[in-house]
């Protein structure tokens, strides 16, 4: 069974040679941007293409303002500061993330509490949110506290894993009901909606990623979305070093961040971000290739986006019978040519995180032991 579908995906993209798992596609203006950036000299933080790239996201998602940044990492390290987290506070999240999500939360001195995803989304769980904070949080004034602990819960930080959105409606509704800030954690959901509103829009404040094996990328590069312009200006202001424009003073009022993309970067984003529209349109043609090879599969099915969801299928997904196949299926697709990946360690299994507090995380490590990633870069 399993040379079948490696011939099916070698087939599918073309050729005999080793599929790539995810790889970025420059069919645009890319070079274009790029020697006129060079030609112009203004190749780091200053620049139009630089405000350009945000005036040209902020259109293209909905939100109100757009901050770019050097990496996603970044950004969310901003964004948890600007959603109020605080050193010792807590920040709940899901173990089935990247490590970004916890780094950025570590940077602040703040703790994760891990809890459990939601078996259509493989996104935080608003049930399992609601079950957590009941039985284990008081509400003092305006803030929540975790009963066993004294800690405040500042911040929920969700992430669309593979760019599947989350139940937003359902989250948002917990989170304001407990006091709780919402960070999402759009980074893999550049081109996802929710119920025809995009990722990142939900909360106060949303972050994207631009990683070189993202939907588009700057080479490396983040951005926060906001939909307070006053925040966003802030944002803004904060990640330049907190400088006071001036001709020729250097005066800072704030501690400030050397977070800003390069113009040189914000080139190539503004070229990707050209042709999202058909990037989009070739990545959901190679989804549904999948969903319809897969689908009288009984030990292999493909993961399909959530219902009032229109995903970006930044990368595709399918779930074996259990941790052995799973195991069985990497081998085989990788001595083959077929590059495939299983899901990211659980962060509760990496050593910096294994005393964090869990909800027990049953679909989480369900999902840990069937899913693999299959190449889903433009064809």
């Amino acid at each position: 069974m399993y040379k079948e579908v490696v011939s099916f995906i070698h087939e599918l993209y073309d050729t005999e040679e080793t599929v790539p798992l995810h790889v970025p596609a420059f069919r645009g203006n890319e070079k274009k941007y790029l020697n006129e950036c060079i030609d112009s000299t203004f190749v780091s933080s200053i620049g139009k293409f630089v405000d350009r790239f945000e005036e040209m996201m902020t259109e293209y998602t909905g939100a109100s303002k757009a901050v770019v940044c050097v990496n996603g990492t970044n950004a969310l390290h901003m964004a948890l500061m600007l959603a109020g987290v605080k050193r010792d506070d807590v920040v709940l999240t899901q173990a089935l993330t990247f490590i970004a999500t916890c780094n950025a939360i570590s940077y602040i001195g703040a703790h994760p509490v891990f809890i459990d995803v939601d078996k259509d989304t493989m996104g935080l769980s608003p049930v399992a949110l609601e079950v957590w904070l009941i039985e284990n949080t008081e509400i003092k004034g305006e803030n929540c506290y975790n009963k066993h602990t004294g800690r405040r819960i500042k911040a929920c930080v969700p992430m669309h894993t593979f760019g599947h959105p989350v139940h937003l409606d359902e989250l948002v509704e917990v989170c304001n009901r407990f006091h709780i800030n919402i960070v999402e954690d759009a980074a893999e959901s550049l081109g996802s909606f929710y119920k025809g509103k995009h990722t990142g829009t939900f909360s106060k404040v949303g972050v994207l990623s631009f990683n070189g094996n993202k939907t588009i990328t700057t080479g490396g590069g983040g951005m926060l979305l906001f939909q307070d312009e006053e925040l966003g200006g802030f944002a803004k202001h904060i990640t330049t070093q907190a400088k006071v424009p001036h001709r020729w003073e250097f005066v800072h009022d704030h501690i400030g961040y050397n977070y800003r993309m390069p113009n040189i970067n914000a080139a190539l984003g503004c070229a990707q971000l050209e042709q999202i529209g058909d990037i989009l349109e070739n990545k959901r043609q190679t989804a549904e290739k999948y969903k319809v090879y897969f689908e009288d599969n009984n030990d292999i099915k493909f993961f399909a986006e959530p219902i009032n969801c229109h995903s970006n299928y930044w990368l595709n997904a399918v779930i074996l019978k259990d941790k052995q196949s799973q195991q069985e299926f990497l081998k085989y697709t990788n001595d083959n040519g077929v590059m495939t990946r299983p899901i990211w360690e659980l962060m509760n299994r990496l050593p910096m995180f294994k005393d964090c507090e869990t909800d027990g995380l049953e679909n989480t490590q369900w999902f840990a032991d069937r899913v693999v990633n299959l190449p889903s870069s433009v064809r």
